[in-house]
């Protein structure tokens, strides 16, 4: 996570008597400095107020409701900023859905953080924080930078929590926080989640809902129901993933070795057992999981049980099948770069360099900012 400090590019100026902003009838108060954002780090402080462009103020004022949240004028800066871009609220949170949807992590952070700035207490603003920081994380482990993983999912918790805990229901913050929670293994909350969100919504006509709604309501209730039928709210479970998410493997595999013996249908148990038994290099043992998940129901329908299946081909000198079972995985999510870049190191070993660098190629126009296909596209040139 960066350590730069963001204010340090601010300064505060005094406001002359008769000082208005051009854009707005708006008359601003002489014994309130304001801040003002230099255009460059470098730039001298500028205390003559007509030679500062009204941009410079505004985004001083909104660098100052992002990082500085104690700031004693606060809400002076609110009223200015509302006043004078009244839209402000909403055009900032599109350029920031926009920014995090191209993987601009750090503008969107900004961005998000100057909107909530604006108005703390809009809920709405504090889901799409949540969102937004569950989303950075998920792109941050995928490209193996865990602990910072680790630390924006941690930022989505709080903000999660800040939602569900209000006075004000909202079924998405519902809806969103059971993905949440399901991503984590924490199926208890999943479903108490999602149980929440099928209450919210129960006195709603189809009609009210819309097709995206309706298509929440029965994705919230197929994932209750697989909860439930396949015991995952089991203690065993869920420790049995803490204690291999955190590197406790044999600890783990114990837990899921004891789940396994009254739910033996249970393919995310399978491929738990698997998972712990591959980050030990049991690659045949893993192996075996694997395929055994894939006869369970439902085994066979994710790409992630496939790719780790591969993954454990690979190890045990199954080069052929891993092949097949990687395109098999990319059937099922063309867009999942761990299968496109194992199809690339996959190629590798087949010594079929061309292919590989399409592969990783590919993985690149999904994910500019991938860094284990940037390495590989830097080293096949």
């Amino acid at each position: 996570m960066s350590s730069a400090n963001p204010l340090g590019s601010i300064y505060f100026v005094k406001i002359p008597a008769d000082a208005k902003f051009s854009s707005a009838a708006m008359k601003i108060d002489s014994n309130i400095e304001l801040p003002v954002q230099k255009k460059n780090l470098d730039d001298p402080v500028e205390e003559d107020f007509a030679k500062l462009t009204e941009e410079q103020i505004l985004s001083g004022i909104l660098t100052v409701l992002a990082y500085d949240k104690e700031n004693k004028n606060a809400n002076y800066y609110r009223k200015i900023i509302k006043e004078v871009r009244p839209n402000i609220k909403k055009e900032l949170a599109e350029a920031a859905i926009l920014k995090a949807r191209d993987e601009q992590w750090d503008l969107a952070e900004e961005i998000w953080l100057a909107v909530l700035g604006i108005d703390p207490e809009d809920y709405a603003i504090i889901l799409n924080m949540a969102i937004f920081y569950d989303q950075k994380a998920d792109s941050f482990r995928h490209n193996s930078l865990n602990e910072d993983a680790d630390a924006f999912d941690d930022l989505a918790y709080t903000y999660y929590k800040k939602v569900l805990n209000s006075d004000k229901e909202i079924p998405d913050a519902y809806f969103n926080a059971g993905f949440f929670h399901l991503k984590r293994s924490e199926y208890a909350d999943a479903k108490a989640c999602f149980e929440n969100f099928l209450a919210l919504v129960s006195d709603k006509s189809d009609a009210d809902l819309g097709d995206n709604g309706i298509y929440k309501k029965e994705r919230a209730q197929e994932i209750i129901n697989k909860i439930s039928n396949r015991n995952l709210e089991n203690d065993r479970f869920h420790d049995a993933y803490k204690y291999i998410s955190s590197g406790q493997e044999e600890k783990g595999l114990e837990e899921i070795r004891k789940f396994l013996q009254d739910n033996p249908a249970v393919w995310n148990a399978w491929f738990l057992l698997g998972w712990g038994l591959r980050r030990l290099g049991r690659f045949a043992d893993a192996k075996a999981a694997f395929l055994k998940a894939r006869e369970c129901e439902g085994g066979d329908e994710n790409a992630d049980t496939l790719n780790e299946l591969a993954i454990c081909q690979m190890e045990t000198g199954d080069i052929e099948e891993a092949y097949e079972t990687l395109k098999e995985a990319l059937s099922l999510d063309g867009d999942n770069t761990k299968v496109i870049s194992n199809l690339g190191f996959l190629s590798l070993k087949l010594g079929k360099r061309d292919e590989a660098k399409k592969y990783f190629e590919v993985v690149l126009e999904i994910d500019p900012e991938d860094k284990i296909a940037l390495e590989q596209i830097k080293s096949l040139s």
